[in-house]
């Protein structure tokens, strides 16, 4: 069986567990604007924008005009105290497949550029073609970031049906089946039920499981 023509990735939780590096910074913006603590993070917020999860967490006291001050800083420190985040199983093996089978790949995120440049950096990741959330009118759910990527990648709209999409979030599969490619979940957040729930047609533990099905399968 042929191999899908293009394989595009979210970076948080399906390249690499990024949540300390997150949260840390949430958390010191958060400290440093308000001079309270920040709330648990809820899982719902996964996947979703800096502004939307900024404005949530704004809202919980009242600060809701206060959502792109909070924005910014938190971006601020995410850049000053630079966590390397966590690299995941299975990238490397992945992108060295890829690049071996000649077919293109790149990263779709709702982080931002700078973040997903640093990590890439330290974690001496092979991807040359990176999308982050300035990139973007409208971030996941809306498709525009997927459909974005896979025209950088030189995709028509007829190959999309034949494009993996690797996602850990509710958020970015949805993102996935709007742009009408073939959404696979690594459950890193949430379980296999629930990704297939908005449309994963396929689920993994990590993108390590999913290099060794690809290897099968190209067999």
């Amino acid at each position: 069986m042929l191999l899908p023509k293009g394989f595009l990735f979210d970076f948080d939780g399906v390249v690499v567990d990024s949540k300390e590096s997150h949260n840390s910074a949430w958390s010191s913006a958060f400290k440093e604007l308000f001079d309270t603590e920040i709330a648990p993070f809820p899982k719902s917020l996964s996947g979703k924008s800096p502004m939307l999860i900024s404005e949530y967490f704004c809202s919980l006291i009242g600060k809701k005009n206060q959502t792109e001050d909070l924005y910014f800083l938190k971006d601020q420190h995410l850049d000053s105290h630079f966590k390397v985040p966590i690299l995941l199983p299975g990238i490397h093996e992945i992108t060295n497949f890829l690049s071996e089978e000649k077919i293109p790949y790149g990263i779709a995120s709702n982080a931002t550029k700078q973040f997903l440049k640093n990590s890439i950096h330290h974690l001496n990741l092979n991807f040359s073609i990176v999308f982050g959330l300035q990139d973007y009118v409208k971030p996941k759910p809306a498709p525009e970031a997927y459909i974005s990527l896979a025209n950088a990648l030189n995709f028509k709209e007829e190959d999309f049906d034949n494009i993996w999409v690797f996602e850990d979030s509710l958020t970015g599969t949805n993102a996935a089946r709007l742009a009408g490619m073939m959404p696979i979940g690594i459950t890193t957040n949430y379980s296999t039920e629930e990704l297939k729930e908005v449309g994963s047609v396929l689920t993994f533990p990590t993108v390590l499981e999913a290099y060794q099905y690809l290897k099968t399968y190209k067999n």
